[in-house]
């Protein structure tokens, strides 16, 4: 793999090299101890959640301290510190980005210090542990996790659909649901609508709903029966608004965190997303009555049912980093289940380790999410692809989505397209990045 060079990183990831590091010092050094410096992306309350934890490090031994840091644009900033050799000791990075790190050289390989400190495989749901990893080699650990589900106001369903029980398993039953719950005013005015797939958390994963995916064998495959699928199906629910009408109905939307989020404000009787998204509705909705089902499964495959895409926050040690081992110490520390799953509690999502304690799955803020914590351990949850051109792979398939729907191609043409453009991508990051 070749070095971080500071032009492969402006190239790769449009990176502004003049910028400046942007943080908010939220730990107090003390002078008479290592200092393990540690950049995370976290504001407000998921910020003050992690304090805690490094607060409780710094607390429980006398030699090493934790300075931790929020930073704004993380990943750019970790980059640019580690290919000009300063880099911070510790930094939260996405898990999506882990395997592109890893490409660019960029992290401490973790495989050794973790087998030292008990820090195993086992101990993990397999698809947490899976964004960890590259090359059968671990680069990270994890810190608080998502899967995905689908939230369902009950005041805005059919009777027949308001309970976890009776709700629609397949996606001929949802198709039939949607049909039911969509309302328009006299004038046809779309008022509430059961699902909007752009909306909400999950919609580049949909191929994965109908089968394999994104790769097939290791290879790109964006352009297969299963992709012609789950496209048809997403472009049906622009066909049954209409592009102008569900335009129009879209451009109401408010922000995701705040009241006028559409699930909130009662426009989507449906809504994909991760566990911490029941605290928006405590916070801006409290009087709604919801409750939380897996996605639907294709008919006559019960064996694809379960589906559930995953995202993950992450620590990793930069390459180069002063205090490898120490930080390391702070990581393992993290792992431990009273740690994570205080961490993970106060962000309120599902816990990456693969046993969770009674308390944990009691006390959690968000009443499904014994649901969340059994779809991240589902054979059907679905880590981000793995490859260094994930942010590009998502890109190309949402702007073949827009043709499609916009009627300026075929859903086959718009995703043989974008099959031909991802090859040539991959081919060239292969040769640039990977050295082959």
């Amino acid at each position: 793999m070749n070095n971080v060079l500071p032009a492969v990183l402006c190239v790769l990831l449009g990176i502004a090299c003049a910028c400046g590091l942007e943080s908010s010092q939220v730990s107090v050094s003390k002078t008479d101890r290592i200092e393990v410096q540690y950049w995370e992306k976290w504001t407000g309350e998921e910020m003050e959640a992690m304090k805690r934890i490094v607060d409780k490090f710094n607390a429980s031994q006398s030699e090493i301290h934790v300075k931790y840091l929020s930073v704004s644009g993380i990943a750019d900033k970790t980059l640019l510190a580690t290919s000009g050799g300063t880099p911070p000791d510790i930094a939260g990075l996405w898990g999506d980005q882990v395997v592109q790190f890893v490409d660019l050289n960029a992290l401490t390989d973790l495989s050794d210090l973790a087998k030292d400190a008990g820090v195993v495989e086992e101990n993990y749901i397999p698809a947490y542990w899976s964004i960890c990893s590259a090359y059968g080699r671990l680069y990270a650990l994890p810190t608080s996790p998502g899967s995905g589900a689908l939230y369902v106001n009950r005041q805005l369903v059919p009777p027949q659909y308001a309970s976890p029980e009776t709700f629609p398993k397949t996606i001929s039953e949802f198709n039939k649901f949607a049909e039911q719950t969509d309302r328009r005013d006299p004038s046809g005015k779309l008022l509430v609508a059961s699902f909007m797939p752009r909306d909400g958390w999950g919609l580049w994963n949909m191929p994965y709903v109908f089968g394999d995916g994104f790769l097939q064998d290791g290879q790109i495959n964006v352009n297969g029966k299963d992709d012609l699928e789950a496209w048809t199906w997403v472009k049906s629910f622009t066909d049954r608004y209409g592009v102008t009408e569900t335009k129009s109905f879209r451009s109401g939307f408010g922000n995701y965190s705040s009241p006028q989020n559409p699930f909130l404000s009662g426009k989507l009787a449906t809504y994909a997303d991760g566990p911490w998204f029941s605290n928006y509705i405590r916070m801006f909705k409290p009087s709604m009555d919801w409750f939380a089902v897996p996605f639907p499964y294709p008919d006559n495959h019960p064996e694809l049912a379960g589906f559930s895409t995953m995202n993950l926050n992450t620590l990793v040690i930069p390459k180069g980093a002063k205090h490898a081992r120490e930080a390391f110490r702070f990581l393992a520390f993290v792992q431990e289940q009273k740690n994570m799953e205080q961490l993970c509690m106060d962000q309120q999502c599902n816990s990456p380790l693969s046993n969770s304690s009674q308390k944990f799955l009691t006390s959690h803020p968000n009443k499904a999410i014994a649901l969340f914590d059994k779809l991240a351990k589902s054979s059907r949850a679905v880590p981000p692809v793995p490859l260094g051109i994930r942010a590009q792979i998502g890109s190309e398939v949402g702007n073949a989505v827009d043709q499609m729907e916009l009627g300026e191609l075929t859903p086959q043409a718009a995703l043989d397209q974008a099959q031909s453009r991802l090859v040539a991508m991959w081919a060239k990051y292969q040769q640039q990045v990977l050295g082959k």
